[in-house]
This record gives C-alpha cells, sequence and structure tokens, in this order.
C-alpha cells in the first residue's frame, strides 16, 4: 500500500491480530479448482447442534471476478468485480442475494496515492448510500465513514478516523457508534524474522461510560507454526495455535476462558480449511 489505503484500513492491524481466526465454533473448509481455473469451496460450520453450510464458486477472467455463494439459509449471493475499469485504481463491485430484492449493491473503490474512496449505493427506489474516504500518505492517514438512508433522510452512520504509521509502529483512533465510542489502537511489529507482535484495542462508549481494553500478541514457533493470545479487562482470555500443514492449507485450533469462572466457560474451537 503506497497511499494512505480505504477507510477500512484504520485500525485494521490491530483488528486482525486481536480477533482474526480466533473462534469457538468447528469449520471445515475444503477449496478445490478446476481445469478452466474455477474455484469452487465448501464450508461447514457447527454451531452448538447447529450445521450450517455454505458452497461458494469463483471465476476469473483478466480483470473481471464472478463470485457465486449459496448457503444453508437458501440465500445465493453474487458479487462481480471488476478491477481497473476505466481508469488505475477504480475497481467496480456489483452484489445482490436472491430471495433478497433489496440486496443488489453498486460499489465504487479509488485508490490514489493520497487518497482512498469508496461510495456504493443501494439498487432500490429510496437507497442507502454509503460513502467512505481516506486521505493523506501510508505514514499519515484521516478518513470518515457516512450512511444515508434516503427514504427517511437520516444518517444511519457516521463515523470518522485517524491512522499514523512509523516504521513497525501502526497507531489509530476512530470515532465510531454515531459518535457514541471512543477506540484507540496499537500494533506494533516486534520482529520480522519470528512475525512477533503485540497490539492493544481501548474503547470508551460515553452512553455507558464503559471502557473496554483488549492485548494480545502472537509468535511463530516456526515458519508454519503461529501462536497467537489475547485478553481483555474482563477477564475472557483466549489462545490458537494455526500451522500450514501444506501451502494454503491450515489447521487452527483456538480456546477462549473466562478466567472468573473457568470451571464452566471454557470453550474450544477447530477450523481446518484445505487447499490442494
Amino acid at each position: 500500500m503506497v497511499g494512505p489505503g480505504l477507510y477500512t484500513e484504520i485500525g485494521k492491524k490491530t483488528k486482525d491480530l486481536l480477533y482474526k481466526d480466533y473462534q469457538t465454533d468447528h469449520k471445515f473448509t475444503l477449496t478445490t479448482y478446476t481445469s478452466n481455473g474455477v474455484a469452487v469451496t465448501a464450508s461447514s460450520t457447527k454451531k452448538a447442534d447447529l450445521i450450517f453450510g455454505e458452497i461458494q464458486s469463483q471465476i476469473k477472467n483478466k480483470n473481471i471476478t464472478v463470485d457465486v455463494k449459496a448457503n444453508s439459509e437458501s440465500n445465493i449471493i453474487t458479487t462481480v468485480t471488476v478491477d481497473e475499469i476505466a481508469t488505475p485504481g477504480l475497481k467496480t463491485i456489483l452484489s445482490f442475494a436472491v430471495p433478497d430484492q433489496r440486496s443488489g449493491k453498486v460499489e465504487l473503490q479509488y485508490l490514489h496515492d493520497y487518497a482512498g474512496v469508496n461510495a456504493s449505493i443501494g439498487l432500490t427506489a429510496n437507497p442507502v448510500v454509503n460513502l467512505s474516504a481516506a486521505f493523506g500518505t501510508k505514514a499519515l492517514a484521516v478518513g470518515a465513514d457516512v450512511s444515508l438512508d434516503t427514504a427517511t433522510g437520516n444518517l444511519t452512520k457516521y463515523n470518522a478516523g485517524l491512522r499514523f504509521t512509523h516504521e513497525d509502529l501502526i497507531a489509530s483512533l476512530t470515532l465510531n457508534n454515531r459518535g457514541d465510542s471512543l477506540t484507540g489502537a496499537y500494533y506494533h511489529k516486534v520482529s520480522e524474522l519470528s512475525n512477533t507482535a503485540v497490539g492493544a484495542e481501548l474503547t470508551h462508549s460515553f452512553s455507558t461510560n464503559e471502557n473496554t481494553l483488549t492485548f494480545g500478541g502472537q509468535h511463530a514457533l516456526d515458519p508454519l507454526t503461529v501462536l497467537k493470545a489475547r485478553i481483555n479487562n474482563s477477564g475472557k482470555a483466549s489462545a490458537l495455535i494455526q500451522h500450514e500443514w501444506s501451502p494454503k492449507s491450515l489447521v487452527t485450533i483456538s480456546a477462549e476462558v473466562d478466567t472468573k469462572t473457568i470451571e464452566k466457560s471454557s470453550k474450544v474451537g477447530i477450523a481446518v480449511a484445505l487447499k490442494p
């Protein structure tokens, strides 16, 4: 990333460190490729006594990518992405779900050396319009994210953020939930060789006057195995170990426990992703 990137990338490094791949469900994913390059992914997730399934196929042809996803709730979601259309850095995304007739949406993304803009509009008579933008450089970026419901004329979302990047350190400050919560995030890459990093996120809610602090880190035990752990101020601790036993094929075992009620609250999740 040369410029500021999109608004969604503000604070993303910390969120990935603290939350990505943690789960307490059992999930299995299998990806296969046909002779003409179509990728087909089937996944199954067990939550308590319920099992949810999903099948996704992806077709790429030059700068056009088509994703079709069907799940066990009888929804079919189609996404068409066109890269570098008309001008470099511009991406067009069309998405819709069946049978939800109000789900259609057109999205434009534009990345520049000093700006990243994302605009979307729903394909309905009274659509929801969303606009987010980040301005600055790779080192310093500011941005905002706003959604307008044209049916009511109300702003359904308005967020703002600031990110500072210096070598292996990333710090961000975001105002979310229509100004109700303020989040400060910190990420530090300690060692590139061992993929060691630490991060923290502090969120203050103005309506409840509550603070939530989450701290975590990761470390590579070897080139194919990563260990992650986190804990928050409520006493909930989580850890995971992820091993890449073949290229892009991962097995992840994660656990969560409430340190205040250890004997009652421990949860374990397993995720297996296979890609030949």
